[in-house]
Order: C-alpha cells, then structure tokens, then sequence
C-alpha cells in the first residue's frame, strides 16, 4: 500500500483501520515485501508469507475492532514461542519440532486481534546478548548493519525497527529483552517475572524466564501488556499481578559510582550517559545516588553461579544426543552448568535472598536507572572474542530477573549517528506503575 509509514505503531494503524484509510491486508503485503527486501539481514527464521498469515486475516471478519484492541496489528514472534503449526527451532535446526498449540501469551495476542506475520531469529536457546549466536546467521543492527543487533531476542527488535511489525514478542532471563531495544532505537517491556505466561516458550532459566515486548512506544507496549497479562492454569510460573497504572515514583535512584563503559563507542555511550543524567536530574527533582555494588553481587551470580545449571539441567538430553548440534561457544556455556552441585546452588540462594531483603528496602518506592548498555561492539569484534564481549553487554542487566524487578528499556538521546543509546527503569515486581510513571515523565 502507498503511504505506510517506516515504523509501524497500534495506535497509527488503527487509526487507519477506523478511517478504512487501510487494511490490514495491505499492511502484510507490505511487510512481505519488507522482508525480502531485508533478507541478507538474519530478522527471520519463518519469513513473513501469506500462506502462513492468511488464517489469521480472514479470521478478523468475525471480531469487532471495537471489542478487539490489538485488531489488525501484526507481531513478530521470537522462535523459541510457539506458534500453532509452524516450526520452534530456538535458533537449532535439530531442535525443531512442530507444537500442536500456540504459546499461551500468542494465543491471547491473537484472541485480541494481533495478526502473527513469521517467527524471528535469536541467539540460540536464548543464550546470548549479541545477536550473533544463530546457525540462522548473525543478525544485523537495523541502524548500522555492522554492529550487533543484541540478543537473544535479536530478530524480535529488528523486525519492528525495520517496519516488519507493530510489535514484537522476545525473552529476557539475563536482559535479552532490553539490550536489543536499547541498540535498535526502541521499547522493550519486561514485566515481571510471572506476569505474562510462559507456557509453550523453549525455557532457558524457566525459575527466571520472562516473555517480553518490543514497540515503538511505552503505550504500545502496556496495550500488548492488558491483552497478555494474567494467569494461565497449568502454567507453574505464572502469577496474579495487576495491570500497571501509571504512578510517579517518590524517588528516582541513579548509581553512585561512575558506570564503565566498553566497546568502540565508549566514549559517545558515556556522554550520552551524562545527558540522560542531566535530563533526568531536571526533570526528577527527588533523586538520589545509591551504590549499586549489590546489584553487580547479583548479576555476578547469573552466569559466574549455578544458575547456569538450570540451563543445563533443561537441555543437556538434546546437547549429549545431538552432538555437533549446538554451536560451540553456545555448548560450552550450557556445559558449565554441569559443574555445580546441589550445595552450591543453596549457598546462591541463600546468598540471593539477603542481597533482594537489601534492595527492596533500598528500592521500595522507588525507581533505579542504569544505561541498558555500557556500549556495543561490531559482529566481527564478537567473532574474535565471544565470551567476553557478550558478557560486557549484560552489565547492567543481569541482576534484574534474579532480584524479582520489573524493567522498562527506553531510548534516550543518541551516543551519535545511528547510534542510539538507552536507559532502563528498574522497580521492584509490585512497582510495574513505578516505572511506567517515570518512562512517561522522561518521554515527555
């Protein structure tokens, strides 16, 4: 269709579906052809096609735009979430199967009116922050195509950068769905933990896995939010937490020392860093300097500790069976959870405990701000040094599923010239209005 814009938003499109200014027929077609016109970039394992998105156009003759809020707006789906009839892969072919129902979160989409246009690429089983681990390809950055897209939920945020979808389903257990916001320019939702469902979603840390969402705006993201949110009987993990209003927090805390920043942008992420700071400082009178050395004892748990022993716990019948399968630095990662017995796993918790005891008196009403990223760095950098560059990127995200937080990744002003930088909201589960308040401050 003429006139469809570069990014696509739920509030643009149905508008135009109100006015019968478009169709969503069109919208897809036009995605369609998006996609192809991208497919050097890695966004897709299952492409957008019509075959596949058919179902779920005709299918809209029988809701009423005005009872189905998300009516018309196509989604992404990172493959590690079913999707009814097509491939789950979690970035391995070998793993592929073919799920008989959709992922619970999927299934409200689409009772809501979303139309699901193909399933996205990630860093395999979600074990990664660069975007780079996939036997589907590297994913690219939607901005500079020769730096990391950041993963896992690597394809999820390039699809909807790049005007493939409204919005876009991903998984955070160590901040896989808010490091690719942050290095595409966009919005990343992480409820909290339990919040969204995850049955039918490949499990990485399923005690800490989240399905999160990537939009153009904060209010896109809490009208996918309303439609997902809620319990699912048979669902182990999920909890009853309410829709999030809006709410000023009485403080907003930023970090005591001085963040290190990493990568070949170092220097532009730390200004941009100090602009944030700025703004934020004028527009948040009660602001206050926290050392955040607790939420680092936390992250350092998440990979140096024995919860890694859960990933391995959940994949290595597949690993030992299928060898040469998983990609090499993925399988030594997953490995190292074997290295971890029962005592060590109840010294982390325990250790876990008193460090979440700490915070919510630190927190309690109130936000933390941290860059999402400290930087970024090249594909072929990751290439040479997977390991460490990787784990850099998860800085200041991987405490935050550990300690039961509630995140909100949100642009703020450029590091340079297609290069965007972003902060996070972090509040405690119950605070989710917390950091809706302060996103909405800041975007004003």
């Amino acid at each position: 269709m003429n006139g469809l814009p570069e990014k696509l938003t739920r509030n643009w499109l149905r508008e135009q579906y109100l006015k019968k200014t478009a169709n969503p027929e069109q919208v897809v077609t036009e995605i369609i052809e998006r996609a192809k016109a991208t497919a050097d970039m890695n966004i897709w394992i299952v492409p957008p096609d019509m075959d596949l998105i058919r179902p779920y156009l005709e299918r809209l003759a029988g809701l009423d735009i005005k009872n189905a809020p998300l009516w018309g707006i196509p989604f992404a789906i990172k493959d590690n979430i079913d999707l009814e009839g097509i491939k789950t892969t979690a970035g391995c072919p070998d793993y592929t199967y073919l799920p008989s129902k959709s992922a619970a979160v999927v299934k409200r989409l689409i009772d809501a009116g979303a139309i699901p246009v193909g399933k996205t690429n990630l860093d395999q089983f979600a074990t990664g922050l660069v975007g780079t681990r996939s036997l589907f390809g590297e994913t690219h950055n939607a901005l500079k195509e020769e730096l990391i897209s950041g993963g896992s939920s690597a394809g999820s945020a390039v699809a909807v950068a790049k005007g493939q979808a409204a919005f876009a389903l991903g998984t955070d257990t160590a901040g896989s769905g808010r490091v690719p916001a942050a290095l595409n320019g966009i919005y990343g939702w992480k409820p909290s933990c339990g919040a969204w469902p995850l049955s039918g979603v490949v499990p990485a840390c399923a005690s800490i896995d989240c399905v999160t969402v990537f939009c153009h705006s904060l209010a896109d993201c809490l009208a996918v939010d309303q439609a997902v949110r809620g319990q699912e009987p048979g669902d182990p993990w999920s909890k009853d937490y309410p829709v999030p209003s809006v709410r000023k927090p009485a403080y907003i805390y930023l970090p005591e020392e001085e963040p290190e920043f990493y990568g070949p942008f170092a220097k532009e992420y730390e200004q941009a860093w100090y602009k944030a700071v700025g703004r934020m400082t004028h527009i948040f009178p009660e602001i206050k300097r926290i050392d955040t050395a607790l939420f680092a004892k936390a992250a350092a748990i998440l990979y140096g500790g024995p919860w890694i022993a859960e990933r391995w716990a959940d994949l290595h019948h597949f690993v030992e069976a299928h060898p040469g399968s998983v990609l090499p630095v993925t399988e030594k990662i997953l490995r190292s959870g074997a290295d971890y017995d029962a005592a060590s796993l109840f010294q982390a918790i325990h250790e876990l405990q008193s460090i979440k005891a700490q915070i919510r008196t630190i927190l309690n009403e109130g936000v933390l701000v941290m860059p999402t990223c400290g930087g970024t760095w090249t594909r072929e950098q990751v290439r040479q040094d997977p390991i460490r560059t990787n784990s850099d990127m998860g800085r200041y995200t991987n405490h935050c599923n550990l300690l039961d937080l509630c995140a909100a990744a949100v642009p703020a002003e450029d590091a340079a010239d297609k290069l965007p930088f972003g902060i996070t909201f972090f509040a405690q589960a119950k605070n989710e209005d917390l950091i809706c308040g302060a996103s909405e401050l800041l975007i004003k």
